[in-house]
């Protein structure tokens, strides 16, 4: 079992800047990280995934060269640095583990999520 609380979110200005963390605990072993986000009548999408293990990382075309995700020396708070924040960006976003050895991580197959954080844009 994995259990994760985000936090960090709240209200920013078009091309501001927010960092959102991700803090896991329970089984700490290898395993993928991801955000995801949903906007209001919209379909939850991936925005960035990484592996605990490589530190390889996979991004949606939306958000590459914007945001980057990271983790700590200890392996157990995943980040998103969120740049250049657009109006679109504005969504719930949610972070999500897949426990296992992966070398590389994308959006499938999550089977833990915390409750999620409100970003919201204004222009």
């Amino acid at each position: 079992q994995v259990q994760l609380v985000e936090s960090g979110g709240g209200s920013v200005q078009a091309g501001g800047s927010l960092r959102l963390s991700c803090a896991a605990s329970g089984d700490t072993s290898s395993r993928c990280m991801a955000w995801f986000r949903q906007a209001p009548g919209k379909e939850r999408e991936g925005v960035a995934a990484m592996s605990t293990e490589s530190g390889s990382t996979y991004y949606a075309d939306s958000v590459k060269g914007r945001f980057t995700i990271s983790q700590d020396n200890a392996k157990s708070t995943v980040y998103l640095q969120m740049n250049s924040l657009k109006r679109e960006d504005t969504a719930m976003y949610y972070c999500a583990a897949r426990s296992g050895w992966y070398w590389s991580c994308n959006f499938s197959q999550y089977n833990y999520w915390g409750q999620g954080t409100q970003v919201t844009v204004s222009s």
